[in-house]
């Protein structure tokens, strides 16, 4: 988003539904999950909020706005198996103990929630 206070609070429901997402299943003095924080979301934070122009490579958007930075880009997406979908959801469902997080499919994307966020989009695209 171009100005930032919406940049700024799309940021702020991504992150928190990351953090709430390890406070669930993880402590918080498991170094893996200190060490993740600090080095991967404490770095993509301070870019999204701080950076402008070509220095922000960090973009917390929706599925939606990147679909359509993709098709301007000159991309087409490829389908989604529909097998592909249903094995994870089983995967999810028998692997993890908490029930928060959801696995579903929107058109051509792969969505991956927490507790009814959509937190991460996963697609496939090839040039046109």
């Amino acid at each position: 988003a171009p100005f930032f206070v919406t940049r700024f609070r799309e940021a702020l429901f991504h992150y928190s539904s990351l953090f709430d997402m390890c406070d669930t299943n993880l402590t918080r003095e498991d170094p893996m999950r200190v060490m993740f924080e600090k080095e991967f979301y404490g770095r993509e934070i301070m870019n999204v909020v701080a950076c402008e122009g070509t220095e922000r490579v960090e973009r917390p958007e929706s599925y939606k706005q990147w679909q359509a930075r993709a098709v301007r880009a000159g991309f087409r997406q490829l389908p989604v198996e529909k097998e592909l979908v249903q094995k994870l959801k089983l995967m999810v469902e028998s692997g993890y103990k908490s029930k928060e997080f959801d696995v579903d499919q929107d058109g051509n994307w792969l969505l991956q929630g927490w507790k009814g966020r959509i937190v991460y989009a996963s697609s496939t695209w090839v040039p046109m």
